[in-house]
Order: C-alpha cells, then structure tokens, then sequence
C-alpha cells in the first residue's frame, strides 16, 4: 500500500527531506517564474483566443497539481504556445470566438486532455508517444512557431485578420493592411525590439557594468515585465486608447473561478481528436523537456507518472476556468536555472500567480495587445529550426521527407491536419524503415570465432552454406522480405546445401513471420537445402518452441553461429 502510494504521490518521496536550503532555492526561482509568467499567461490566453484572465487561471491549479503527482523536479506546468494555437484551431472550426460558449469548449477540450492523459498514465501507455519521431516534433514546431508569429502580426498592426493557416493569414494580413493602426505599430515594433535586445544584449550590457551575474539573469528574465509596464504607462499618460489602441481592458480581480465543462455529445465528439492530439505533443514536448532537465541532475523520470501528473494538471485547468497545459520549455528552463530543487517551487509560483490575479490585475486596463503579441512573437520564434531539414537531408532522405510534409502541411492546411499527419508519416516511415531490414551474408573472421558482414571484411566462407544475419525483429511487414532475400541468394547458387540464420538481432518473432519461416523451412527441403537458426534468444525460443516449429524444422537450432558453421562444415 505504502509503496502504491509513492508511486501515484511522488510528492511523498521529495517531501520527506524537504528542508530550509530546499525552500530559499525553491522561494527564489518561484518569485523569479512567477515575474516571467505574468505577461506570457496574459499573452497565451490572447493566443488560444480566450480573455487575458484564462491564461492566469490555467497557470495556478495546474501548477499545484503537477507538485502533487509530476515526478519532474524543475517542469514548470502552463500554457504554452503550440498548445495554445492548437486549442485555438480546434476551438474556431466549432465556436466563436469571445463568446460563452467558445470558453466552455476550452474548458471541455482541457478536461478531455486531462482524461486521456490521466488513462494512459493509469494504463502505462507513456510509449505512445514514441511513435512520434524527434525529427517530424520538430518540424512541426517549426511550422507551428511560423504560424503563432504570423497569427500575432494582426495585433501588432491594429488590423482585423483571421486563418486557421499560414496561407489563410498571410492573404488576410495583405488585405487589411490599408487599415493599420500607425500608433499601434509603433508600439508594437518598439516592444518586438525591444524584447529581443533584452533576450541578446542586456546581460552583457549589464555584466560589462559591473552587475553581479544572479542579478543580470533576474534583469534578463524581467524583461518582458519591464515592457509591460512600459507601454502599459505610454498607453494611459497619452490616452492612446481613445486614439485607436487595441488594450486588455477589465480584467476580473479574483482567484481562478469554479467551472464545469461541457459534456454536450456533440461538442464533445468533435474534440475528441483535437484533444487527442493536443495530448500527444503536450506529452512528448512536456516529458523531453524533464528528462533533459533531469539529467543534468542525475535524477529519474517516470514517463507514465508524468502523463498522471499532465493529466491532473489539465483536469484542473477544466475545472478553474483555463484551458489545455502542458510543461513549458522556457519556463522550465528557467525554473532550473534559477535553482529550483523540488515541485515545491511550482506551487509558490502558484501562490505568486494568485496574487497577481487578485491585486494586479486592474494595473493591466491599459496594456496594449500589440504588446502581449510581442511577448509572443519573440517566444515563438526561438522554435523556428530549418536547421533539421539539413540535418535529415544528410542522414536519411526518409526523415527529411517526413519533416518537409510536415512542415508543409501545417503551414499550408494547419495544425491540426500537421500533427496528424507527423502522427502518420512517423509510423509509416517506421513501418517502412522496418520492412526492408538489413541482412547481411556472414562470414569467418580468420583466427577467430567472429562472423561479419562479406561484404565489409575479409572473411572465410563454405560454399555450401549461406549465413544470413536478420538486423531486425521479424514480423508482418518485413517477413515477405525475407522470405525473397533467402529464395534469391539459394536459386542462384545450386550448390548451397544449407542456409544458417544467425538470430542475435532478433528479439521477436510474430505469427506472419512464423508462417513466413515454416514455408521457407518446407520451400528450401523441397529444394534440398536444409534451414537452420543460431543465437536464438530465449524468449524467441519459447515462442517457436510452443508452436511447434522446432519439430518441423529440417536443420538445428545452433548455440553460436561458429558452432553452427564448425558442425556443418
């Protein structure tokens, strides 16, 4: 009982030795996450199309629950930007935005993550997220982080502009260009600026000033706050609201509400897929982020834990009035560097967080939203990598063509058609990649005991026996292959008595491929060549052994491959 308790509370393992170095770390990197958090909640909510608030809101319950059941000592849970756009372009094919109904339906599709993410973790179905390979991730970030920057160059502008695309976008923005807000880009640019000069150029500068390092750090993090507050100032002292200026207006001045989602059948079958989907990449960009962050402590992930704590998390987002969260990259990041030690530090940002929601808000009336795009713009564009195209295009043309579909789909079709099909081409390209598998003709090292490739080394051969090593376990997609590679290399060479197959690779063996070798077995004896099986591991061995092969067999069952070759020799 004590140790399934550990298991679903990991809380109860940190806790214990929780001590007072542990909270001053902890304290320090939350008041540090927590001045970051407050423009980037404010500007995600803008992004994902709800009001400023939801994005406070989706930042305080999530966080304490990820403390409770996350197993990551430094993931900082929230709204992220690719989750953001994602929840954006389910939510606007069903419902419009700024209504009531378009905040239930994130409510809805955060409680769907949170219930999907909270099975697989039950189930232990954390290697979903396997079949998403890191190259096609990548390239949808890279479309994605295109797509978010495009998206916020309406509000930097001062112009109406929609698309669930790049193309969609891109044709909007030129047609209202003629009605760009003039003060409104001036802000916006000066903020964009400004923004990415702190992120380059303000710690040097205030390194080269003599400022202690910790504080260049705090400074550099600041940064988006400083802008904030900045324009925020300009907006009100020059009364730019009544001369155009897009603001965030009232803000509620309270703690995150008590919310329900719907559970209408229709809304909900159509965010089945989109809440699937935005599962899947919160999970794989949530767990790559922590297990990075875990090892250069040397500390462990439970990746099935971590979809329970992911889960919780966005079941708390439903229920206070947020929507779809995940572990954030930079927040994280940040989190670790400021020296965050346990969870702990979440729930402080949390603390953090509330009272910003409860006593700052009214100081927002007058933030303009060409600022909040400007936070966005400048975090989304560190995603931007065509590096991996080159990358893929030198090591496999397979992956480079994967991640090039993918690129291209979403910017062209959008997010979600993107990620389903980064989803598809990751296991076709695995399905592919594993139905031609490598095998390689084996032959004696001279002087020793080891059998390689005849095609790479100087070996010694018998030409009576054809040695054949499969680099890959054997099933459906791949056995026709080998059944063709062994009936080519016998038919051309009369004098092949035996063929031996070296098995080292082969960790199993499914029914189509067991069918697949009971008729090479019987093609080969009819041919008068006798099959036989070397290093066969053993839980390969207890499989042939139940379905009777073994008795069917024309050869023998080999310890080593050298054994094989010295009895038949």
């Amino acid at each position: 009982m004590h140790s399934t308790l550990i298991r679903y509370f990991p809380i109860m393992t940190w806790g214990k030795t929780y001590n007072r170095a542990a909270l001053t770390n902890d304290m320090i990197a939350a008041l540090i996450v927590t001045i970051m958090l407050i423009p980037q909640s404010l500007a995600y909510a803008l992004l994902a199309g709800l009001p400023p608030e939801a994005g406070l809101y989706a930042s305080i319950a999530p966080i304490v629950l990820y403390a409770i059941f996350g197993t990551s000592r430094a993931l900082a849970v929230g709204p992220v930007a690719v989750v953001s756009l994602m929840t954006a372009a389910a939510l606007g094919n069903i419902v419009d935005q700024g209504t009531a109904g378009y905040a239930i339906a994130a409510l809805t599709l955060a409680f769907l993550s949170g219930v999907m993410l909270l099975g697989m973790g039950l189930f232990k179905l954390g290697f979903v997220a396997n079949f998403l390979s890191h190259p096609v991730i990548a390239g949808f970030i890279t479309a994605s982080g295109i797509i978010i920057a495009a998206s916020q160059l309406k509000h930097i502008l001062g112009i109406k502009a929609e698309g669930h695309n790049l193309l969609e976008l891109v044709h909007s923005i030129i047609t209202h260009l003629p009605e760009t807000q003039w003060i409104t880009l001036i802000i916006g640019v000066l903020a964009t600026g400004f923004l990415f000069w702190v992120r380059k150029g303000l710690k040097p500068l205030l390194l080269k000033l003599g400022v202690a390092k910790g504080a260049a750090d705090v400074a550099t993090k600041a940064g988006p706050v400083a802008v904030v507050v900045l324009t925020t100032l300009a907006v009100w002292l020059f009364g730019l609201a009544d001369k155009g200026v897009a603001i965030v207006g009232d803000v509620p001045q309270s703690l995150p509400p008590l919310t329900m989602p719907s559970f209408s059948p229709d809304l909900v079958s159509q965010l089945l897929l989109p809440a699937f989907l935005i599962s899947i990449i919160g999970f794989v960009e949530s767990i790559s982020v922590a297990q990075t962050l875990a090892a250069k402590k040397r500390q462990r992930i439970d990746p099935d834990q971590e979809l329970i704590g992911l889960g919780a998390a966005n079941l708390g987002a439903s229920l206070t009035g947020g929507f779809p969260v995940t572990g954030g990259f930079s927040r994280s990041v940040v989190n670790f560097d400021a020296g965050a030690e346990t969870p702990a530090a979440g729930a402080y940002t949390a603390i953090g967080l509330a009272i910003a929601a409860v006593a700052l808000t009214p100081l927002i009336y007058f933030l303009p939203k060409a600022t909040l795009a400007a936070t966005i713009i400048v975090a989304v564009l560190s995603l931007v990598d065509f590096s991996i195209l080159k990358r893929s295009w030198a090591y496999s043309k397979a992956d480079f063509a994967a991640v090039l579909a993918t690129i291209l789909l979403t910017l062209a079709i959008g997010v979600e058609v993107g990620v389903s099909a980064g989803v598809g081409l990751s296991i076709v390209l695995h399905l592919y990649k594993s139905s031609k598998p490598h095998i390689a003709e084996v032959g004696l090292v001279p002087g020793t005991e080891h059998y390689r490739n005849i095609l790479r080394h100087k070996v010694e051969t018998d030409p009576k026996v054809v040695n054949l090593r499969v680099d890959e376990s054997l099933y459906f997609a791949n056995a026709r292959f080998l059944e063709d590679k062994i009936y080519d290399r016998v038919t051309s060479d009369k004098g092949v008595r035996h063929v031996v197959l070296q098995c080292c690779a082969i960790n199993e063996i499914d029914l189509s491929a067991l069918e697949s070798l009971e008729t090479i077995n019987t093609r080969l004896s009819e041919m008068d060549v006798k099959l036989h099986l070397s290093e066969v591991k053993g839980p390969v061995m207890d499989v042939l052994k139940r379905a009777h092969f073994l008795d069917e067999l024309t050869g023998k069952v080999f310890l080593s491959q050298f054994e094989a070759a010295t009895a038949l020799r």
